[in-house]
């Protein structure tokens, strides 16, 4: 039986994914970039170390290999050994701390890696071989020029850390060592990479530039600034943006155009006291209900004819004349 288990709190058709660690490999001196600290790097008001982070969520325990910077969320820091000894000695150093059968290992430099991507990987590993093959050793993903991204994989963790015992004897250290010295000796399933963009890397200043950009794109924009906006809070809730935007458009022209902005901050308020994204949701539809009888009203006006969409206009009856 497979190793596998559902996201926290996921429940439904989600495919379930294999128990997993993450490595992220964050050192090396980024030469391209004038020696800048690339895991540090803003795209979309989040670090590019930090957008890799989101996109593993789910994993037991994340590793991130190199020099220590602040983070979002908790992760482990590890430190190859010599520093910038290249990819296989940071393998090396951050698989130290994993123990989960199955481990990611991504590169820090993927600011449009997206969870699904990361579940594609896991469960590439997870699948049932076929009839009379051998089970794979872990996925990479592919790019759209058909190259195999292996900064961008997960692997099983038994032939990984096998490989790289074995060439620490042939070589006596695994310092300066190409990623392809392991990766050729595994056997592994392609990912083809469907978004075109989870395998882009911010290797020179143009790809930063290139990646600011696409963020500010109009059909982009906003989902990226929803999930920045998260990020910052440390919230994760999942909201129907249409439905708030919606009711904001309907508190600013029935109301009036501050109503918008105070309103969406009131359902989110609320929401938090409640703690529950179900809360969200009911809570826009009663005040999306709150602001049609507003505007019911002013559309009827205050004249003796007028009246809500129910008939009452709120004011009490007149008394009969005695």
């Amino acid at each position: 039986m497979s190793d596998t288990r559902r996201p926290p709190g996921v429940t439904g058709a989600r495919e379930a994914i294999p128990v997993h660690d993450a490595l992220v490999l964050a050192g090396g001196v980024a030469r391209r970039l004038g020696g800048t600290d690339k895991p540090a790097l803003s795209v979309g008001g989040r670090s590019l170390l930090d957008r890799v982070l989101a996109a593993c969520p789910d994993a037991a325990t994340t590793v991130v290999v190199g020099p220590t910077r602040p983070t979002a969320r908790t992760v482990v820091h590890a430190r190859e050994d010599p520093p910038g000894g290249g990819p296989l000695a940071a393998l090396d150093a951050g698989l130290r701390h994993t123990t989960a059968p199955t481990v990611l290992v991504l590169a820090a430099d993927l600011p449009f890696l997206t969870a699904s991507t990361v579940r594609a990987l896991l469960a590439a590993v997870a699948g049932a071989p076929a009839d009379g093959a051998a089970r794979v050793d872990g996925a990479v993903l592919r790019d759209a020029g058909g190259r195999d991204q292996p900064l961008v994989a997960a692997y099983r963790r038994a032939p990984l850390h096998r490989e790289l015992t074995a060439l620490r004897a042939a070589h006596g250290t695994l310092s300066g060592l190409p990623l392809r010295a392991v990766t050729a000796a595994l056997a592994l399933e392609r990912v083809e990479d469907v978004t075109a963009a989870a395998s882009f890397d911010c290797d020179t200043w143009e790809d930063v530039g290139a990646a600011r950009a696409r963020i500010r794109e109009h059909g982009g924009v906003l989902d990226e600034w929803i999930t920045a906006v998260k990020a910052e809070l440390g919230i994760e809730l999942d909201v129907d943006t249409k439905a708030l935007l919606d009711l904001a458009r309907d508190a600013a022209h029935g109301v009036a155009r501050p109503a918008a902005p105070l309103t969406t901050f009131l359902i989110g308020y609320a929401a938090g006291r409640q703690e529950g994204g179900d809360d969200v949701a009911e809570a826009s539809r009663r005040i999306a209900a709150l602001a049609e009888r507003w505007a019911a009203e002013n559309a009827s006006g205050d004249g003796a004819s007028g009246g809500s969409a129910s008939g009452d206009t709120g004011r009490p009856e007149p008394k009969s004349a005695p």
